[in-house]
């Protein structure tokens, strides 16, 4: 079983999320530790460290997986041009 690493500003969007978007979210990242890299994941251009994103309703998490340790990195809404450059600036 894979172990969940979460960076702080992941923690923080995770944590301002509705109840809803939580549930949906909360359920992804409870996948990529059972699945690790689920099929409907995709791994991103330009990632060092093999970084991946997945989609989950609205929102979308970019992760990494070291080991035995899935790092989230990042969490933001899919048409928010802020998630790809908060994804850089944790590079």
């Amino acid at each position: 079983m894979l172990k969940l690493a979460i960076s702080h500003a992941a923690y923080k969007v995770l944590a301002d999320l509705q109840a809803k978007q939580y549930k949906q979210v909360g359920g992804a990242i409870f996948r990529l530790l059972k699945e690790g890299h689920p099929h409907d994941s995709k791994a991103l251009r330009g990632a060092r460290y093999d970084e991946r994103r997945v989609d989950c309703g609205e929102y979308r998490i970019v992760y990494a997986i070291h080991g035995d340790i899935v790092e989230i990195l990042v969490i933001g809404k899919h048409n928010d041009d802020e998630v790809y450059p908060a994804w850089l600036r944790t590079t």
